[in-house]
């Protein structure tokens, strides 16, 4: 099995750790992650990585995210979706879509969002959800998230359907949860579906259950997207042959091993130490993926494929 990543669509009733067993089980790898977690009712995309695809994590985890969801109003659940036990019910107040699009856009732009004590964020090392299921809920603090757009598709009273593009780290049921409480009645996150992520969209998805088929039939094409190809808003440097040896044995190198550095470096992704590039060999395989510092006139390796 090649290095790369399989964009799934996860069906409900499964939680993203038992997606990640069954492509081990049906691929016959041993090595498979995901980039962004979607919880067992929740559907659409989750971004799989294969092999040595896994080190790509931390750059497919920060991109943004786009849902449908359906917020059912009245109700206040424990988890703040629909799995979860029901807290509280308050009347729905008679409102028009003029107050219902106010209160949505409220929320567009950047904003302080708290998340919630059912969550896998970690505390002391313990997952939130597991605390909270012991009767010790933890709270953690704020964070500040980006909502860029924020669109409703349909009303049916007690529930509004709505469309999201938001960045990494946005919990859309605590976003319902608040919206319920704006407008004073509750409500709760009834429905998900995940339609693009770091980048990756509903149309390069494909059914889980269609990967027994793809493991029995060896003329059958796996969707497998090679890793350089994975990072469609990293900028790429090409590497000469002498310089690919150096980066593949660990070699230092620096800025005049590249004639093809980008020359507005504002435009492209921050990495911890300047900006992460990827590198390819001249059979266009990824070899590297750097951090430049064009102010310093620096490059460093972040990860090498070698």
């Amino acid at each position: 099995m090649r290095d790369g990543v399989l964009i799934v669509d996860k069906p409900a009733g499964m939680s993203s750790a038992q997606v990640v067993g069954k492509i081990k089980r049906c691929l016959h790898v041993q090595k498979v992650g995901h980039a962004g977690t979607l919880d067992p009712f929740a559907t659409g995309v989750l971004v799989c990585l294969i092999n040595r695809a896994t080190r790509l994590a931390q750059f497919l985890l920060t991109g943004r995210k786009e849902y449908h969801a359906i917020l059912r109003l009245g109700v206040d659940t424990d988890t703040q979706d629909v799995t979860g036990q029901v807290v509280d019910r308050r009347p729905v107040p008679e409102v028009d879509e003029a107050l219902l699009q106010k209160v949505f856009s409220e929320f567009i732009g950047t904003i302080e969002q708290k998340p919630p004590v059912y969550s896998a964020l970690k505390h002391k090392g313990v997952a939130l959800y597991k605390l909270a299921r012991r009767g010790c809920p933890v709270q953690k603090p704020a964070r500040k998230i980006h909502i860029e757009q924020l669109a409703i598709s349909s009303i049916d009273m007690p529930e509004v359907s709505f469309s999201i593009t938001c960045s990494a780290g946005t919990y859309i049921r605590t976003l319902c949860a608040d919206i319920g409480q704006r407008l004073g009645c509750g409500g709760y996150l009834r429905a998900l579906r995940r339609t693009k992520s770091s980048g990756f969209g509903l149309d390069e998805a494909i059914r889980l259950e269609l990967l027994n088929a793809y493991a029995a039939d060896a003329q059958l094409p796996l969707p497998l997207i090679p890793p350089g190809d994975a990072l469609r808003g990293m900028p790429t440097l090409k590497a000469d042959r002498i310089t690919a040896e150096k980066i593949k044995c660990g070699g230092t190198i620096d800025l005049m091993d590249f004639t093809d550095l980008p020359i507005d470096a504002t435009v492209m992704t921050n990495g911890e130490q300047g900006t992460f590039c990827k590198v390819f060999d001249s059979n266009k395989n990824l070899i590297a993926i750097v951090s430049v510092d064009m102010h310093n006139a620096t490059i460093a390796y972040s990860k090498v494929f070698a």
